[in-house]
This record gives C-alpha cells, sequence and structure tokens, in this order.
C-alpha cells in the first residue's frame, strides 16, 4: 500500500491503557508531527483517543 509512496506506515494505540492498536498512514510533508485520532476502541466499546506509537 505504501511501499513507493510519500506516506509513511504507522501505528496508533489507545489511550485507555488497553493495548489497542490501529495501522494507519499518513504525509510525513503534511503532518511531520504525532499525530491523534479519534477513534473505537472495542475493547472497552467506546470512541476514544488513540495517539500515535514509534
Amino acid at each position: 500500500m505504501a511501499g513507493n509512496s510519500k506516506r509513511a506506515i504507522i501505528q496508533i494505540e489507545s489511550t485507555a491503557g488497553t493495548g489497542y492498536r490501529y495501522t494507519v498512514t499518513k504525509s510525513k510533508r503534511i503532518h511531520p508531527e504525532r499525530v491523534e485520532y479519534k477513534k473505537y476502541d472495542p475493547i472497552i466499546r467506546k470512541h476514544i483517543i488513540f495517539k500515535e506509537t514509534k
């Protein structure tokens, strides 16, 4: 998917401490800093903030 493009594959992890992660892509040029998304955590069954991990 992001093999030869300007987009980086990153993992975002739940801030609720459940350890649940999503894998998404982001543009390094538009978002050089770490990103945060509000997504669904199926372990606690709520929408919460997910932050980019290393």
